[in-house]
């Protein structure tokens, strides 16, 4: 359900409850069980709760998306060699700061063929609270950063950490942008066992897949090298974003 539908049943459950003199309890546990739909779909970005995204094909073929989020960095010219080696291409949502900071690297990006989408220009850790206005320019200064830089435009925009709400929603729709999601989510930023993530993201994976990783440590790299060995052996092949028709993206 979404978030203002939603608001319609819970004020309805409170009439009901009202009619029939429900106890204060009653109140409070409808109270509880509403804020917890909304904090669940704030963090989970493939409820689709405050916004749709696309966070998987609907295909039959084994096919996957590689996406990397919060570059590019120091890090990122590896994860491109590898990519160039496997003659694969990913999809990059990168931070408009990042760009500004490593240039030439965001324009090899662009020239061997993978793509780019929007991921705010600072990435910031209020990113939940921001304005809507706030949000707009985070993602407009993001925009700018992407055409001076390379000359590009994108209509995609991954949020950052996963999260939507009601001002997100909004500035997403007034950006004219196209939610990017995952429904594989490694967890590499947080764990510290790269046996454990790529155990994680192999267990998760089905056909038409979009991966969650970050082209920010050697740590990722090496899972990354490892990933793509097991998408050879169960013989995977990969798509990129936007060769997904917008139908499929409700």
């Amino acid at each position: 359900m979404k978030h203002y539908p939603f608001i319609l049943f819970y004020l309805f459950l409170n009439l009901f409850i009202y009619a029939f003199q429900g106890t204060i309890w009653v109140y409070t546990f409808c109270f509880i069980l509403f804020s917890a739909v909304v904090v669940w779909g704030s963090f989970d970005i493939q409820l689709g709760y405050f916004v749709n995204s696309f966070t998987h094909k609907r295909t039959r073929i084994k096919e996957i998306a590689l996406t990397f989020d919060d570059g590019p960095t120091e890090f990122t010219p590896k994860f491109l060699d590898l990519l160039k080696e496997k003659n694969l291409k990913a999809t990059f949502f990168c931070i408009g700061k990042q760009i500004e900071k490593h240039p030439e690297t965001f324009q090899r990006m662009i020239s061997e063929g993978h793509l780019i989408g929007n991921h705010t220009y600072s990435h910031s850790n209020n990113t939940g609270f921001l304005s809507t206005q706030k949000m707009i320019e985070e993602i407009r200064k993001c925009d700018d950063a992407i055409l001076n830089v390379g000359d590009i435009k994108t209509n995609l925009y991954r949020p950052p950490f996963g999260v939507t709400n009601p001002n997100i929603a909004k500035a997403i729709r007034k950006s004219h942008k196209k939610s990017i999601g995952w429904n594989v989510r490694s967890f590499d930023t947080v764990m510290s066992d790269e046996k454990k993530i790529l155990k994680k993201i192999t267990k998760e994976l089905k056909k038409g897949s979009v991966i969650l990783l970050h082209d920010t440590s050697e740590k990722t790299y090496t899972i990354l090298v490892e990933l793509l060995l097991f998408l050879e052996r169960e013989n995977y092949s990969t798509f990129t974003i936007p060769m997904i028709k917008s139908k499929n993206n409700d």
